[in-house]
C-alpha cells in the first residue's frame, strides 16, 4: 500500500487514526501492529509471514541472550539473533547476484520483500543496543512487534532505533503533547504527499520520456542528470516526510533523514545531510566497531571501504550500486587527503570564491553519482555520463529535424518543474515558512490564524495531490526496491 494513494489516504489513514486514538492507552501498541501488518499485507501478503517469523526468533533470541547473558550460550544467542534477519536479507536480496557473479550460476529470481533493508537493520540495532546493554530489553511481545512493523517507517525509512521511540512505545503521550504533536504530523505528512506527488513523480515522467530517447542534446543530457538527482531526492525525502509527519500523529518522534543535502559543501557534509539514518546506522553498527578513524591510515582507508561497499550494497545487488559505493570511498578518503594538504593554508580573501567551487565540486559530483545510481545496466550508465560531456552513443552529430525538435520540447517543459525542484530542495522554502509564521504569530489573533493557515495549507496540498492521484498514473515509490 503506497502512502500517496487514495486508499490509504481517505480510508486505511482515517481508519488507523480513529481506532488509536479511540482504543485505551494500553491496547494502542495492539492496534499499530493490527495495522501496520494490515498495511504491509496489502501488498505482501507472503512475505508478511516472513516478517512476523523474523520478529518472534528474534524476540526469543533476545531473551535467551539476556538470561543467559553471563555464559558462553548467552554470546552465541545474541550471534544468532543478529545473524538471521541477515540470512534472510541476503538471501532474498543478494543469494542470485552472488551466485551469478561468483559461479556463473543464474538462479530463478527471487521476489524481494519490500521494506527487508529497513526492518532488519532495525532488528539487528535492537538486538546489539540489547546486549550492550545501551536499551532494556522489551518484555512485551506486542509491543516489540509495533516497533518493528510500525507502518510509517516500515517499507522505506526512515530507520528508527528502538532507543528512540521507546518512551512513547512503553508510556505513551500526554494529551496535550498529542495535540501538538498531531497538528505538526499532518502538516509535515502533507508536504511529504506534495513533495513526492506534486514534484517527484512529474520530474519521473519527464525522465522516463528522456531515456526512452535514443538521441539528446548536450543540455537535455544535464537537464536528465538533474531530474534524476531530483527525482531521487523528493521522491525518498518525501517519503521521509510522510513517515515523519505520520509518526508525529501517533506520538512518536523520528529522526530527521535528510536536512537539505544539496547545499553542501563537501562529499562528507553531503552525507551528514543524505539518508541520515543510514548513515548513522553504518557508523554505529560497522565504521566505530572496526576502529572508525582511531587506527592508522591503511586501515582507517580499509573502515571507509567496507562501509561504503555495505552502503552500496545495502541499496541492491548490482554492480551499478557497487561502484555508486566505492566511487564516494573514494572520493571521501580523496577529501581527508586534501584537507591534510591544505590545513592552516587557507586564503581569507578568497573563501567566497573557494565555497562556491566546493559547492559546483559536490553539485557535479552527486549529478554523475546519481546516474550511476540509477541506471542498472553498466552501458547504459556509461552512454549518459558521457553525454555529459557531449560524447557517446546518445549525442548524434547529425540528428534529424524530428529529434531535435523531440529535444528541444522535453527541454522546455521541463524547465518549470527542474526549477521548482531546485529551489525546493534548498532551505528557502522553509525560510519563507518560518517568516509567514512569525508574522501570524505578530497578529492579535495570531494562535488562531497561525492554526487556520497551517490546516489550510494541507489541505490545499492534499487536494492538489488527491487531483494528480486521480488524474495520473505515474506514483512508484523508487526506494521500495530497496
Amino acid at each position: 500500500m503506497l502512502f500517496s494513494s487514495i486508499i490509504f489516504l481517505y480510508f486505511f489513514l482515517p481508519l488507523t487514526i480513529f481506532l488509536y486514538f479511540f482504543a485505551p492507552q494500553k491496547g494502542r501498541n495492539f492496534v499499530l501492529l493490527i495495522m501496520s501488518i494490515i498495511f504491509y499485507a496489502w501488498g505482501e501478503p507472503i512475505y508478511v509471514l516472513l516478517m512476523i517469523a523474523q520478529i518472534t526468533a528474534s524476540f526469543l533470541l533476545v531473551w535467551l541472550m539476556d538470561n543467559f547473558r553471563e555464559n558462553r550460550a548467552g554470546r552465541i544467542f545474541y550471534i544468532l539473533s543478529v545473524l538471521f534477519p541477515f540470512a534472510a536479507l541476503f538471501y532474498f536480496k543478494y543469494f542470485s547476484f552472488f551466485m551469478e557473479t561468483l559461479f556463473g550460476i543464474k538462479t530463478k529470481t527471487i521476489l524481494l520483500p519490500i521494506g527487508i533493508s529497513f526492518y532488519t537493520f532495525q532488528i539487528a540495532s535492537y538486538c546489539i543496543d540489547v546486549y550492550h546493554k545501551r536499551v532494556k530489553r522489551q518484555k512485551n511481545f506486542v509491543t516489540y512487534a509495533a516497533y518493528v512493523t510500525l507502518f510509517p517507517q516500515l517499507v522505506a525509512g526512515p530507520i528508527v532505533r528502538y532507543s528512540e521511540i521507546e518512551q512513547t512505545l512503553v508510556n505513551g503521550s500526554s494529551f496535550s503533547d498529542i495535540y501538538v504533536k498531531f497538528e505538526k504530523g499532518v502538516v509535515r505528512f502533507a508536504v511529504g504527499l506534495g513533495k513526492k506527488v506534486l514534484i517527484a513523480n512529474v520530474i519521473g515522467e519527464f525522465v522516463s520520456k528522456v531515456a526512452e530517447l535514443e538521441v539528446r542534446g548536450l543540455a537535455l543530457s544535464w537537464a536528465y542528470a538533474l531530474a534524476v538527482s531530483l527525482q531521487i531526492y523528493f521522491d525518498f525525502s518525501g517519503y521521509s516526510d510522510m513517515a515523519i509527519g505520520l509518526g508525529s500523529i501517533f506520538g512518536f518522534h523520528f529522526p530527521e533523514n535528510f536536512k537539505y543535502p544539496f547545499i553542501s559543501k563537501s562529499v562528507s557534509e553531503f552525507w551528514r545531510r543524505w539518508h541520515i539514518t543510514l548513515g548513522a546506522w553504518f557508523r554505529d553498527y560497522v565504521y566505530i566497531p572496526m576502529g572508525g578513524n582511531r587506527v592508522r591510515l591503511f586501515r582507517w582507508i580499509i573502515n571507509i571501504f567496507v562501509v561504503w561497499l555495505f552502503t552500496g550494497l545495502w541499496h541492491g545487488a548490482g554492480w551499478n550500486f557497487i561502484l555508486w559505493g566505492l566511487m564516494f570511498a573514494v572520493l571521501l578518503v580523496a577529501e581527508k587527503a586534501c584537507r591534510r594538504l591544505f590545513i592552516g593554508k587557507k586564503n581569507h580573501s578568497m573563501q567566497f570564491l573557494i565555497k562556491i567551487l566546493q559547492h559546483i565540486y559536490v553539485v557535479l559530483v552527486v549529478l554523475v553519482s546519481f546516474l550511476v545510481f540509477h541506471d542498472e545496466k553498466i552501458p547504459e550508465m556509461v552512454s549518459d555520463i558521457q553525454a555529459l560531456a557531449n560524447c557517446g552513443s546518445h549525442i548524434a552529430a547529425q540528428a534529424d529535424a524530428m529529434q531535435r525538435m523531440t529535444c528541444s520540447y522535453l527541454l522546455r517543459n521541463s524547465m518549470g518543474i527542474l526549477c521548482i525542484g531546485v529551489i525546493g530542495s534548498t532551505p528557502i522554502p522553509l525560510l519563507l515558512w518560518e517568516k509567514i509564521q512569525n508574522m501570524l504569530r505578530g497578529h492579535k489573533l495570531g494562535a488562531i490564524a497561525l492554526h487556520l493557515f497551517r490546516g489550510g495549507f494541507a489541505v490545499v496540498l492534499l487536494i492538489l495531490c488527491t487531483a494528480y492521484l486521480i488524474d495520473g498514473s505515474f506514483n512508484p515509490f523508487l526506494y521500495f526496491r530497496f
